[in-house]
Order: structure tokens, then C-alpha cells, then sequence
């Protein structure tokens, strides 16, 4: 977050009105790598016709593809493995695009954008994949056309809510997104009357929406922080893990982090005002990003502000983003209420955070001894949620005005990282902020590179609808089958990227060649 800086002398700016020839030598044949992410994209869309998530009402289980691949073993057995291999391909044509850049200049752009076309589109015709919030969506705009207010009801009130397929979770938790993400909601269900797929493709478009933010604003923000734009776009909107998440599995926070990211490009460029109104738009989609406010005062107040003019716009910044969001609650008349629903990701633990994992081991031990493990450890969450806001406290107060952004983004990792709940598409958050104040090419990146291919290993593994008439007498015997079975296939795919494979494999061990540009640490 800070002032223009001059590019340097072989920036990508500074390549920007080279011949097309030149451009063109950038990359070192981009199309290879091109079309087997979109040959793992088109694997991943059909395998999802077998495994991805259904509504119980959607008139797709009756075609007889559909019925095949959802009802007979061999079917299902092909989705997971079309699936999996689609899904790590992807990675890996990632990983060697990269490699395939010879420098960061505008040929690599038109490369990255034509890589998130190929391998965004077999997405956008996909059965959901990897996440079922989509249908809680569907769902919640049934409340909200139906007159309930959805942060006082679950989706439970409404008449035959199991058939809209969103997670029994949803059934009675009060809704954690903001104003302007249920009038999407209301609107979506209220359009399509209540149709699934209609009501999917209307999301992915919103969706589609925030991913095009991110592309337009991820360059603008690196630049502003003297980092190559076009690395800056490769890590981000290329990367697996930001299509699948914002496009495959439908999530809003593609359009929270668009929106922020567009806000905060704004805010740096000395048009606070509407930065702050599409960083309050973006709280309105998922509250989560209120951190980025008193970042936001600090740059409003400016480099050499004193406490006393700090607090002035803190207060400032804080009064006119909850004037907006009170505005809207006046127009939906549902007030905050998205407050109370904040509650439920934080009462939930997975075991690869490093503080459910945590709790998970204090509650192993202390339960082996007869002692109340369980509760012990909702101590231990509750302690790592205490330290994330002292390090967000500290990187508000402490720190270089330059190193603004840089804050900003450590402060959001720390709510990621100490919390007992990490999903993948929390990760995504992160990754453009680290992009575009520096991901060096050391370790830096090689973390980036092993982060993307546990959480996709992981997520072709976690959420898979497999028919309950297709398990034996022992219930859920064929899910755990068919999870085990795509980790498996993931797992070997992903191991071979990194131990194996003579391209990708020294992106994991050697030391990576150095780039273009000037990192903000």
C-alpha cells in the first residue's frame, strides 16, 4: 500500500511497448502447458458429473449419463480418476507454464490470461466440485423470497430445505454473509424460481465477476509495489487453486477478495473515498475483510501522521464503512445479524491447522487420561484465536508506512493461519496479497508451490457425493473407498510432480532462477 514506484529497468512496464515479436518471445511455447490444464480441466468437469454435488431435485439424475456415472460402480470408479488426474494436470501445467517464461514481460500476461480462459471455461459447465456451499446459497435466497429473515432462521424453516442440497450444517446456522451477498442470493433464487442449475451458472457468474477484479487489479497492485505485474498474475489467477475455488466449488469470496483488492487499489492511488466504499462492498460480501480497515485509515492518514491524526481517520474510515453497511441493513431490514453467524467456522477444527491439530493432541491426551480433552482444547482454539489479533494489533501499530500492504497481508494470514478451521479457499485470500507485495523465489515461492498441491490434493479427496445405495452393509464403506482412492491417485500424482518428474521436480529441491522483480519483504 504504498506510493507509485519508478519501475526498474527491465520491468514489465518497461517491456509493455515492445514489438509483438519480442512479446512473443517471453514464453518459450505456452501452449503446451496451455492445453494440459485445459485437458485436466475438461477431465475434472466430466468427472464431476459422477461425483460432484447434486441437489436431490435436480432433473440431471435423470439423464442417463448422469445415472451411469452417479449409480453404477464403474462409473463413479472413472469419475474419481478423471477427477483426480484432471485435477492434478492442472497443477502441473501451472507449474511448467511458469517454468516456460523466459521473462515476465507482456507475452507472459497474454499467456496467463489465455491460460485462466482455457482452464476457467470446462469449469463453468461443471457439477460443483469439492464444496457444497453453493446449495446453502440457493437455499438462503429461498429464505429471503419466502419473507424470512436469514439470520434469524436456518434453512430448515423452509418446507422440503433437504432437497436443496446444501449441507445439514446450514440447516439451522444463521447466515455469515453481508448485505449486499444476500440481495445476490434473493436475487439468483427470486430469478430462477428456485432451479438449480440456473441458479448455479447465475452464482458462477457473480463469481466470474470478482475473478475478472482480480485480474484487473492484482497487475495494478503489484506495479504500485514494484513487482512484476505479470508473475504477480501467473501466481494468482492461473494458480488451481483460485479457479477451482472461485469457479469449480462457486465460493463468494471470489467476489470478496475482487472487491477488496480493487478497494484497496483505489485507497493507494489517493482515491480513498471509493476505495473504502468497494472495500465496505466486500465486507458486505463476506465480513471477514473489516480487518483491512484501520490499514486502510493508516494510508488515509499518510506517511507522517501522527497518533493524534491516526485515531481522526481511523474513526473516519470505521464511521463511513458502517454508515454503508447500516444503510443497507436499513434497506433489507436485517440489521447486523450476519455478527452472531461469525461463530460457526470457529467451532469447527480440521486436523492440518496448525491449531485444531494442536487441540486435536491436547484432547487425545488428556482424554486418555479421563479428563475433559475437549474442552481443554476449545482453550487451545481460543488462545490461537487471541494471538491472531495481537499480531493483527501489532502490524496496525507497528511497522513502516511503506510496508503498508505488506501488514495488511500478515495480519490477514495470522486470522488464516491460528485459526482451528483452515480451508482451502482461505488460502486463496492470501495468495494475491502475498503476490503483489513480493513472493521471492526461494523458499517464498516453493511454499506457494507445496501449499497448492496439498490443498488439491486434499479437496479431490474431502467432498465427494457417492450415492448411499452404493454403499455396502457397512454404511459408508464405498465414500471412504472412493476418498481413499482419489487421495491415493492424487497423492501419487503430486509426489511425482515433486520427487520424480525431470521438469517440475526442481521446482521443489533446486534453487529457482531468479526474476524480474523487486519484492516488498
Amino acid at each position: 500500500m504504498t506510493a507509485p514506484v519508478p519501475a526498474v529497468a527491465d520491468s514489465a512496464a518497461g517491456r509493455s511497448r515492445t514489438s509483438p515479436k519480442a512479446a512473443a518471445a517471453d514464453v518459450d511455447n505456452a501452449r503446451s502447458p496451455i492445453l494440459s490444464g485445459f485437458l485436466g480441466s475438461v477431465f475434472m468437469a466430466v468427472g464431476s458429473l459422477g461425483v460432484g454435488w447434486l441437489a436431490p431435485v435436480s432433473e440431471l439424475r435423470r439423464v442417463p449419463l448422469f445415472i451411469w456415472m452417479r449409480t453404477e460402480a464403474v462409473g463413479v470408479g472413472l469419475s474419481i480418476v478423471l477427477l483426480a488426474v484432471g485435477g492434478m494436470l492442472l497443477v502441473r501445467a501451472w507449474l511448467r507454464l511458469g517454468q516456460r517464461v523466459r521473462t515476465w514481460g507482456a507475452g507472459a500476461r497474454k499467456a496467463t490470461l489465455q491460460a485462466v480462459v482455457a482452464w476457467g471455461l470446462p469449469m463453468m459447465f461443471s457439477v460443483p466440485l469439492f464444496s457444497r456451499d453453493v446449495y446453502a446459497y440457493i437455499g438462503q435466497g429461498r429464505l429471503m423470497v419466502e419473507g424470512f429473515n436469514p439470520y434469524e432462521n436456518g434453512i430448515s424453516a423452509l418446507s422440503n430445505y433437504f432437497q436443496l442440497g446444501a449441507d445439514k450444517m446450514w440447516t439451522e446456522a444463521p447466515v455469515p454473509y453481508g448485505q449486499l451477498f444476500l440481495w445476490i442470493e434473493q436475487f439468483v433464487v427470486w430469478s430462477t424460481n428456485v432451479q438449480p442449475e440456473a441458479s448455479i451458472m447465475l452464482f458462477r457468474l457473480a463469481a466470474l465477476a470478482g475473478i475478472v477484479l482480480c485480474i484487473i487489479y492484482v497487475p495494478k497492485l503489484a506495479e504500485l509495489h514494484g513487482v512484476n505485474p505479470n508473475r504477480a498474475l501467473w501466481l494468482t489467477a492461473a494458480n488451481p487453486l483460485f479457479l477451482t475455488n472461485f469457479i469449480a466449488s462457486v465460493h463468494n469470496d471470489a467476489l470478496m477478495i475482487g472487491l477488496a483488492l480493487a478497494g484497496l487499489y483505489y485507497c493507494a492511488t489517493k482515491r480513498v473515498p471509493l476505495g473504502l466504499v468497494l472495500v465496505t462492498l466486500s465486507i458486505s460480501v463476506k465480513p471477514i475483510t473489516i480487518v483491512f480497515l484501520p490499514f486502510i485509515g493508516l494510508l488515509w492518514a499518510g506517511k507522517n501522521a501522527g497518533w493524534p491524526r491516526k485515531f481522526v481517520f481511523w474513526a473516519l474510515t470505521a464511521g463511513i464503512s458502517f454508515a454503508l453497511l447500516y444503510a443497507m441493513s436499513l434497506v433489507n431490514g436485517f440489521g447486523f445479524g450476519w455478527i452472531n453467524g461469525l461463530s460457526a467456522p470457529g467451532s469447527i477444527w480440521i486436523w492440518y491447522a496448525p491449531v485444531g491439530l494442536l487441540g486435536l493432541i491436547v484432547a487425545s491426551i488428556l482424554n486418555a487420561f479421563s479428563l475433559d480433552g475437549w474442552g481443554m482444547a476449545k482453550w487451545v482454539y481460543d488462545a490461537g484465536k487471541l494471538l491472531a489479533l495481537g499480531i493483527v494489533a501489532w502490524q496496525i501499530f507497528r511497522g513502516d508506512y511503506d510496508r503498508l500492504m505488506r501488514r495488511l497481508t500478515l495480519a490477514f494470514a495470522a486470522v488464516v493461519f491460528l485459526a482451528p478451521m483452515i480451508q482451502s479457499w482461505y488460502v486463496v485470500w492470501l495468495i494475491p496479497l502475498f503476490a503483489v507485495t513480493g513472493i521471492r523465489d526461494d523458499w517464498q515461492v516453493k511454499a506457494v508451490y507445496f501449499m497448492v498441491s496439498f490443498f488439491m490434493v486434499y479437496a479431490i479427496s474431502d467432498q465427494l457425493e457417492v450415492f448411499p445405495y452404493l454403499q455396502t452393509q457397512d454404511l459408508g464403506l464405498a465414500l471412504a473407498l472412493a476418498r481413499n482412492a482419489a487421495a491415493l491417485i492424487a497423492l501419487l500424482f503430486a509426489l511425482y510432480l515433486i520427487f520424480l518428474d525431470p521438469k517440475t521436480k526442481q521446482l521443489f529441491s533446486k534453487p529457482a532462477e531468479p526474476v524480474t522483480t523487486r519484492p516488498v519483504i
